[in-house]
């Protein structure tokens, strides 16, 4: 199992420490989200002061952007970071993508699906010379000059990683996509039930196996050394577990557990602002599905034991972050 750390630092003056930190700590990746900033610019960092370590977007939102401008960025940091380069794509919800980005919105499977392809078709016309003729039905690219041409990757092709939640997303990603990021609102048994079933159905439809789409879940987690440490995380989880059960796109992973008609009330509370109610409706028994909680020792332990055949890739959430010496006892439990 690989293990991944989140590079949570949003100055980007600091990245040349952290990164390196991170890495030295014994991590196999670092990865980026798209919040308050961009998730490239950090990476561009990372990739100048690490040597090892897998540099990951998780995720950027795909459709604020175009498939030529996620194609050249991704190879740009493929080409910094000599090959350690993963272009991880989310969609975002349709009020994010019109109102905060002004792009269009519609058909977001469909949509995300030729995305991808658009952006391997770009790729192959650089690295391996082919015509850019792609046509589709959102994006249509035909013009390809020598000089906006990088020509070959001395380090081969970026890693495209798809993140999802429904079934439909999930099941495209398995088609085409080299890896898939779960969502940190899942459980065992969302995967096991809903989100591995899915990928095997699109990787059988591009008559591949399973195991050639690699599987990142960054969990949810409470690490702490007392009981009272434990119970203030667990009591903290219940908030983010409200605000995320109240998206309607995400209630097929509460349905797996028969919670899905708690959504539209988790749904109704964010619309009259009563935090304190939603965070009441989480139960212990959510808090168990949803999350982990151990000490440093053995919480690898029980991340293995409940997800150790289910990803190939694993990381904490980016609320949980850990000094250099309690994340090599993680790191030590997570590998034996």
């Amino acid at each position: 199992m690989q293990v991944d750390a989140a590079l949570t630092t949003t100055d980007l003056g600091k990245v040349a420490s952290a990164a390196p930190e991170i890495e030295a700590s014994g991590y196999d990746g670092i990865f980026t989200f798209e919040g308050q900033h961009d998730p490239f610019f950090p990476l561009l960092l990372a990739a100048e002061h690490t040597e090892r370590v897998q540099l990951t977007t998780a995720v950027a939102i795909a459709f604020a952007r175009n498939p030529m401008t996620l194609a050249q960025t991704a190879y740009d940091l493929q080409l910094a970071s000599h090959g350690r380069f993963r272009l991880g794509l989310g969609t975002q919800i349709k009020p994010h993508i019109e109102k905060r980005f002004s792009m269009p919105w519609s058909q977001p499977v469909d949509r995300m699906r030729e995305l991808v392809l658009a952006i391997r078709a770009i790729w192959a016309t650089w690295h391996e010379g082919a015509p850019l003729d792609f046509r589709g039905e959102f994006y249509r690219h035909t013009l390809m000059t020598p000089f906006f041409n990088p020509g070959p990757s001395p380090y081969g092709l970026p890693s495209i990683f798809l993140a999802g939640v429904g079934p439909r997303m999930t099941e495209m990603a398995g088609e085409v996509a080299d890896g898939f990021i779960v969502h940190p609102f899942g459980t065992e048994r969302s995967l096991r039930e809903l989100t591995i079933p899915a990928l095997e159905r699109g990787a059988a439809r591009a008559g591949r196996p399973l195991s050639d789409v690699e599987i990142a879940f960054p969990l949810m987690a409470v690490v702490a050394d007392t009981d009272e440490q434990i119970a203030q995380g667990r009591d903290a989880l219940r908030a983010r577990l409200g605000f995320y059960g109240s998206t309607p796109a995400y209630k097929v992973i509460l349905d797996v557990h028969g919670w899905g008609d708690l959504q539209p009330e988790l749904n109704r509370l964010t619309k009259t602002g009563d935090w304190g109610a939603m965070t009441a409706l989480i139960t212990d028994d959510m808090v168990d599905a949803f999350s982990v909680q151990g000490n440093p020792d053995n919480i690898g332990a029980i991340v293995r034991e409940r997800y150790g055949d289910l990803v190939q890739r694993i990381s904490f959430d980016t609320s949980t972050a850990l000094n250099p010496e309690r994340a090599a006892r993680v790191l030590a439990g997570l590998r034996s």
